[in-house]
This record gives structure tokens, C-alpha cells and sequence, in this order.
């Protein structure tokens, strides 16, 4: 550690920024589909280690920029698939556009770092601003908070069991708290005993709450059927694809056997008024006879408005949910007078340019109260969590096919997996190419369906009831605490 510590106070600031991002890329292996969830502790150890050793905070936040770019660079490579491969950009705007992207991401880690060196006590202020950068992640220009590093910890590091308590980015705080004691008992020989205490005291207390029963069972179990069409997305929106699409769905919808069956976002391809109504009624039909509902994705037009919706045929009455979290650039246009442009010269995405949907009840179908949500809504936990505690299954459709064969759709169900734990309930994740599952209240995956397959999953869901900490208190509490752990860190700071 000696020579380490020696090298990084004098290495030149390029070859330590080799090293961070080296870093960076690394710790994509702590989240799915590779499940390593102790490896961000080592890697963000590492680069803390580094940050110790700089002589200054713009040191310090070159290297955080550059553990950015390495992270997000590798973690979500896939956006450029969406741009150029589907979305017709050219290849060279496509890269552009992902590396400004990953670019932006990255000033958020670095920003931690920086502010923490400012605070003047680097390596225990910085884990909080990390979780707090990734916090502001999800919010700020309507939210983005890919490879939040909660993440990492879902579905088997002990630390889940802080999930339903704190949320997702508490699980942030403790894993980069984690890695702070590593990297102190790294630079503290007399004091390393009590530097790894800690983990071991935080991992003995997530492992004590994950046995903790949240929520409890309500009813029986019901049957429940995924469809998984595997509609190519070069061909999804021809009209000249449209008719087989319809009949495949149908196809499939009378092979499935069960009270609850989950049609993926958009799955039919045309508005909702569109749709022949015998079409509907053959849905309706099979429905009924299985005594259950039929939940499909499409998009609904109303009052010029277009939103992309599921709604719902069969015993039940017809309900329906919209999407209200729409994805900037890819739902929706943000200053569209500035840059309507992309969407007319460079892209050809359809459904670019959608309206919110208000409502967030539950929809009581198949003899269930289910929150549904569509396509990335999931990794908004405080949005999930306004459904509940009435909502007593979750219910995800989406349509991944947008990333190609990339490890996306794996990093999509992980915040599923977290959802299920944050609130006590089963989720039910009904796609168009992977990843069709359904996972239980303890996050784990109980069926998984194989990706790039037309297929039905079926399985049994059991309905919960309960809330949380975080259902009740959402992300306050894990604010609360990152304040007050701010606070003690600058106290420690004056008194030092």
C-alpha cells in the first residue's frame, strides 16, 4: 500500500485518470447481469485511495470525471445502439450524442468528490455526496439514474436489507460507506481493526432486516401468464407487420391459461381506436372464460393527445393507465422548438412525442389490485411508491428491443428486483424481448423467461399487503440522513 500511496502522489494526473477509469468500467461488473455486488466496494475503495492522495480538489475532480466516463461508458454503451441501430442516426451524431451523455453522468461523481474535498473531510463526506449526486440523478431534466449504486447491492448483498427502510439511494450511501472503510484502513494500519468493523457491523444489521416481513400475503395465489412476442423493432411499426403482430398476440393470449395475462408495452401496434372491435372481443372472450383479466400495452389517442397506455379487457370493468414518466428525447421532446430538428432530420423513432398520463391508481383486475407501470417508470422508487400501500402486486410492461442484444433489459429487471424490495411486492415484468420475469417480495427472480423468444411465461403471484418505511416515508428519510450525516462530517472537520 506503501508504494501505491507513493505512485499516486506522484504518478502524472493522466495515468492515475487511466486508472480511474479502468475503475469506472470495472464496477459495471457489480451490477446485472453480473451480479458482482461486492466489486464496487473494491473499485470505488480504489478510487477514494486515489482521491486521498490528490493535491487538490480540481485533482480530484478530474479523476471522479474520469471514473465517470469509465462507468457510464461501458454501463450504458447501449443507448447507442438505440440511436444509430433503430433510431436511424448517423453513426457518428449516435456516438456523439452517448458520450455527451455519459460525459454529463460522470460531472456527478466528480462533483461528490469535489464537494467533499471542499468539506474538508474527503473520505467520509464523499460516500453521503455520492448517494446524493446519484439522488439528484434521478430528478434533475426529468431523471436519469442508470447505474444508481444501490443497484449493485440487489438481489444478494446484505445491504438489501436497508432497501425497505431507506430506498435505493440510502443502499448508495452504505455501499460507498463501505468502500470509505476499506480504503481508511488502507491508509490507517493502527486504526484498520476498527475501519472494517464497520461493514461488518452493516452487513450484520442488513442481513437481521431482510428477515424482517414487511408486508404479508393477502388471498390466494393467482395464475398468471407473460407474453413475450418478440417483435423485431425493425419491423414493429410496418403497417405491412401490423396484422401478423395482432394475430400472434391472439394467438398467443388463447394458448395461455390463466386469471392474469400481461401483453408487453405497445405490444399492438396501432392506436387503441384502431383496433377492430371483434379483435377486442375475442380478447374479451378468453378473459372471461379463465374468469380474469387481459392486461395489453398500446397507445391511446385522446383530445389530440397521444399516451402511451395499458389497458385492460375481460370480467373486470375496462380501466386503463398511462404512462406519466416520459423519457426525454425518446417519449417526448423537450424544447422541441430548439430541437425538433433531431427528430425531423436525424431520427425516426415513433411515439417521440407523447403526453403524460395523471392518474396513479391501482387497477383491480383479475380479482388483484395492481400497480402497473411502463418501460423505465420502474427505476423511480418514490413514483412506484405512490400507488402503494393500496396497490397489492406491481406489474411492469416494457419493450427493451430498443438495445439490441446489450445487457440492458438484464439491468432493467435489477430495478424491478429493487422495487420488490423497497416495497414488499411480487413484480410481474411482461416484455417484448427479455426480461420477461416475475420476481418475488424478497427481490428474487422466481421464473425468467430466455430473451429473444416468443414465449408465454406462466407462473402463480401472490398479493401483498403492508407498507414500508420507505413506502411511507419515500426518499425523506434517506435525506434526513444524509443532512445530518453532512453535518457531523463538517463538525468533525472543525473539530480536527
Amino acid at each position: 500500500m506503501s508504494r501505491f500511496k507513493q505512485w499516486a502522489q506522484s504518478a502524472p494526473l493522466w495515468q492515475r485518470a487511466l486508472l480511474a477509469v479502468a475503475l469506472g468500467a470495472l464496477t459495471v461488473l457489480g451490477f446485472a447481469p453480473y451480479y458482482l455486488f461486492w466489486l464496487p466496494w473494491l473499485s470505488l475503495a480504489m478510487l477514494l485511495l486515489l482521491w486521498q492522495q490528490a493535491s487538490t480538489a480540481g485533482q480530484i475532480f478530474k479523476l471522479g470525471l474520469a471514473f465517470g466516463i469509465g462507468l457510464y461508458c461501458v454501463g450504458i454503451y447501449w443507448i447507442y445502439i438505440s440511436l444509430h441501430d433503430f433510431g436511424g442516426m448517423p453513426w457518428w451524431f449516435a456516438g456523439f450524442s452517448t458520450f455527451c451523455l455519459c460525459a454529463f453522468m460522470a460531472l456527478f461523481p466528480a462533483l461528490a468528490g469535489y464537494l467533499a474535498k471542499r468539506l474538508g473531510n474527503l473520505l467520509w463526506a464523499a460516500p453521503i455526496l455520492w448517494a446524493v449526486s446519484d439522488w439528484v440523478r434521478s430528478w434533475i431534466f426529468t431523471g436519469f439514474p442508470w447505474l444508481t449504486l444501490g443497484y449493485s447491492q440487489a438481489p444478494s448483498s446484505p445491504l438489501v436489507g436497508f432497501l425497505p427502510v431507506i430506498g435505493v439511494y440510502g443502499v448508495s450511501a452504505l455501499t460507498a460507506v463501505i468502500a470509505a472503510s476499506l480504503a481508511y484502513a488502507c491508509l490507517n494500519a493502527a486504526n484498520r481493526l476498527r475501519a472494517l468493523a464497520l461493514p461488518v457491523v452493516l452487513l450484520a444489521i442488513g442481513s437481521l432486516l431482510a428477515v424482517i416481513p414487511w408486508s404479508r400475503p393477502v388471498g390466494q395465489p393467482v395464475t398468471v401468464a407473460l407474453l413475450q412476442g418478440n417483435i423485431s423493432q425493425t419491423i414493429k411499426w410496418s403497417p405491412e407487420q401490423a396484422q401478423r403482430t395482432l394475430r400472434q398476440y391472439l394467438d398467443m393470449v388463447r394458448m395461455a391459461e390463466a386469471k392474469l395475462i400481461v401483453l408487453p408495452e405497445t405490444a399492438l401496434p396501432m392506436l387503441a381506436d384502431q383496433i377492430d372491435p371483434s379483435y377486442l372481443a375475442a380478447l374479451k372472450q378468453h378473459a372471461v372464460s379463465q374468469q380474469g383479466d387481459i392486461l395489453l400495452g398500446v397507445v391511446e389517442a385522446k383530445n389530440n393527445n397521444y399516451y402511451n397506455s395499458a389497458i385492460s379487457v375481460g370480467a373486470s370493468p375496462e380501466q386503463a393507465y398511462s404512462k406519466s414518466h416520459l423519457v426525454p428525447f425518446g417519449e417526448y421532446i423537450p424544447l422541441k422548438s430548439l430541437f425538433g430538428w433531431i427528430y425531423e432530420d436525424l431520427l425516426h423513432m415513433p411515439l417521440s412525442d407523447l403526453s403524460r398520463g395523471t392518474s396513479r391508481k391501482p387497477l383491480h383486475i383479475a380479482g388483484q389490485k395492481v400497480g402497473v407501470n411502463i418501460c423505465y417508470e420502474d427505476v423511480f422508487g418514490e413514483e412506484i411508491a405512490q400507488q402503494l400501500p393500496e396497490a397489492e402486486l406491481l406489474v411492469n410492461i416494457s419493450n427493451d428491443a430498443w438495445y439490441g442484444k446489450s445487457f440492458a433489459a438484464e439491468q432493467h429487471m435489477q430495478f424491478s428486483q429493487v422495487r420488490a424490495i423497497e416495497t414488499g411486492r411480487m413484480v410481474l415484468r411482461s416484455t417484448n424481448t427479455g426480461a420477461t420475469a416475475i420476481i418475488g417480495q424478497d427481490g428474487q427472480v422466481r421464473q425468467h423467461a430466455s430473451h429473444d423468444e416468443g414465449l408465454i411465461l406462466v407462473g402463480k403471484a401472490q398479493s401483498y399487503q403492508g407498507a414500508t418505511p420507505y413506502v411511507q416515508w419515500g426518499n425523506y428519510l434517506f435525506i434526513i440522513l444524509s443532512i445530518l450525516g453532512l453535518a457531523a462530517a463538517f463538525r468533525y472537520k472543525a473539530k480536527a
